[in-house]
C-alpha cells in the first residue's frame, strides 16, 4: 500500500516546512508528493524550486479557490491512499504516514483519521483537538475529524466524489459527512497526534466566516439527504474552548 500527499499552496512560504515533514517519514516504501501552486508570486516559488527533490508532481496554473486546488490534486494521485496536507501544517513526527498504513492495513478500513494539534507561531500548542472514536450520533452533535488527519482510500473519492465546490468554506466537513454518514465508508481512529496545524484557517478568521462555515455545515446536511444534523452546525463550536483547554493543560503538565 503506498501513499500520495496532497498540499495546496498560493503564496506562503511555509510550505517548506511542510515539504521537509513529508520528506523526513520514515519506514514507509514510497511516498508520492502532489503540490497544487495557484502561480505564487512570492517567495513561495523559491522555495518549490529548492524542494524538487520532494515533489514528485507540481501543477502551478490558477484555480478556483483551495478546494479546487486539492481536487486537482487528488486527481493526479497514483497512490492507494491520500492524504492532504495544508501548506502551513506539517505532520508531527517521522513515523505519522508508516501509522495510519498499518492501521489502514490491519483494520482494512477506507479511511483512518487521529489528532491534531493547533501552533501559535512559535509552535507552541494552544488547542488539542481529539477525534475519538466515530459514531452516527456524535456526528450529528457538531463531532468531524479534523480534515489534514483524514486519509482516504483513492478508491472512495473515485465512488463519492471529490470536494464540492459548491462549499467555499465548508467543503471538507462536507465530504467527510458524505463519505462516513451518507456512503457508510468504514473508518479507523488511530488515538494520536498526526499533524501540527497552523492557528487560524479560512473558517475560522472571523465571527462572519464562522456563521459562514456553521450554515455551510447545515446545507451539507441536507445536500446529502440526512437528518437529524440540526444541531451539528450549532454545537460544532462549542467543542472549541475545550479544545484550547486540553492544549493549556497539555503544555502547563510538561512545564518542569
Amino acid at each position: 500500500m503506498n501513499i500520495s500527499i496532497v498540499t495546496a499552496v498560493y503564496n506562503d512560504p511555509r510550505v517548506e516546512r511542510c515539504l521537509r515533514s513529508i520528506k523526513n517519514q520514515r519506514d514507509v516504501s514510497e511516498v508520492e508528493t502532489i503540490v497544487v501552486d495557484g502561480l505564487s508570486t512570492d517567495a513561495t516559488v523559491d522555495v518549490l524550486d529548492s524542494e524538487s527533490d520532494v515533489i514528485d508532481t507540481l501543477i502551478r496554473e490558477e484555480d478556483n479557490g483551495i478546494y479546487d486546488a486539492m481536487n486537482k490534486g487528488i486527481a493526479a494521485a497514483n497512490g492507494d491512499v491520500i492524504g492532504i496536507l495544508n501548506a502551513d501544517d506539517y505532520y508531527a513526527d517521522e513515523y505519522v504516514v508508516r501509522d495510519v498504513l498499518e492501521r489502514m492495513s490491519e483494520t482494512r478500513a477506507r479511511t483512518c483519521y487521529g489528532n491534531l494539534v493547533y501552533v501559535n507561531e512559535s509552535d507552541t500548542p494552544v488547542r488539542y483537538w481529539k477525534s475519538g472514536k466515530f459514531s452516527p450520533s456524535r456526528f450529528k452533535f457538531g463531532w468531524m475529524p479534523p480534515h489534514p488527519a483524514f486519509f482516504v482510500e483513492a478508491s472512495v473519492y473515485e465512488e463519492y466524489g471529490m470536494f464540492d465546490l459548491n462549499f467555499d468554506i465548508a467543503a471538507d466537513y462536507e465530504l467527510i459527512l458524505r463519505f462516513l454518514m451518507k456512503h457508510e465508508v468504514s473508518t479507523t481512529y488511530l488515538d494520536r497526534v498526526l499533524v501540527h496545524m497552523s492557528n487560524g484557517g479560512t473558517s475560522n478568521e472571523s465571527v462572519q466566516n464562522i456563521i459562514r462555515s456553521n450554515v455551510e455545515a447545515y446545507k451539507a446536511w441536507q445536500k446529502n439527504g440526512l437528518t437529524g444534523g440540526l444541531l451539528a452546525p450549532v454545537l460544532k463550536p462549542a467543542r472549541k474552548p475545550y479544545q484550547y483547554i486540553s492544549a493549556w493543560i497539555k503544555e502547563f503538565s510538561q512545564t518542569p
